[in-house]
């Protein structure tokens, strides 16, 4: 067993106990954190030094989730930077922020978007109309409507996995270990120790939304690269040319 799942698994004695199940009727999704545990704040680090571009994330996630081919709960996009006469790639995982001030919860006009007590913001199937209203309203394009079931899907930080104490699917199969996941609130938790030891950056920082995806090591140009649809997701690969 690896050092991040063992300290994961040593601090997560008591998700098991986590709450699920839908929203209460009525329920303020706009700002009441219905499920989950108040004794927790999941959040993931991605340290870039350490990211290959595998893609074994992107793979383990649809297969853990099933995700319908062609459609993404994670990705790694890939960049090639031309500056000064010389190439370097550069990698850009990418997924749901679970962020503290959601856009796409506001938004929901049923009410099957909210947020768990533990910062988790998922989606409920059986209350999603599929309008779209969320996919629009996220600023890191991290959200799309399943073509199978017709509702909103994206990354849930593998919920069931977090309830069960396992690490999400993505963090698990990571080989180079650049994802790390852990409880905030729990000041010996991985997570905490490497947000408090390292400067970190958030995607799309003029949002103000809080993003509990932090980055290490992230290039400032990059910081707003959110771009591309369900389609053009299929392309991991893109050249850009960035001056520097």
């Amino acid at each position: 067993m690896d050092h991040n799942r063992r300290n994961f698994l040593k601090g997560t004695a008591v998700a098991a106990l986590t709450v699920g199940g839908n929203p209460p009727a009525g329920a303020n999704t706009s700002s009441a954190r219905p499920m989950g545990s108040p004794e927790h704040r999941w959040a993931m680090a991605v340290d870039l030094r350490k990211c290959i571009g595998c893609q074994a994330c992107t793979v383990a996630c649809g297969m853990e989730n099933a995700v319908p081919a062609g459609q993404f709960r994670t990705i790694v996009s890939n960049y090639e930077i031309e500056s000064q006469g010389h190439t370097r790639s550069v990698v850009l995982p990418r997924l749901c922020n679970h962020c503290e001030d959601p856009p796409c919860i506001p938004v929901c006009p049923v009410q099957a978007t909210y947020q768990r007590n533990d910062g988790i913001v998922v989606v409920d199937g059986e209350r999603c109309v599929g309008c779209g209203y969320c996919v629009q309203a996220c600023p890191y394009d991290a959200r799309f409507i399943n073509p199978e079931t017709q509702v909103a899907d994206k990354c849930t930080f593998c919920v069931h996995r977090v309830e069960a104490g396992l690490l999400p699917a993505c963090v698990e199969t990571c080989v180079g270990g650049a994802r790390v996941f852990g409880d905030l609130k729990d000041p010996e938790s991985q997570v905490s120790h490497l947000l408090s030891r390292l400067p970190t950056k958030g995607l799309r920082p003029e949002m103000h939304t809080s993003p509990q995806v932090y980055y290490i090591g992230l290039d400032e140009r990059f910081r707003s690269r959110i771009d591309g649809d369900a389609r053009a997701r299929q392309v991991l690969a893109a050249t850009e040319e960035v001056a520097s």
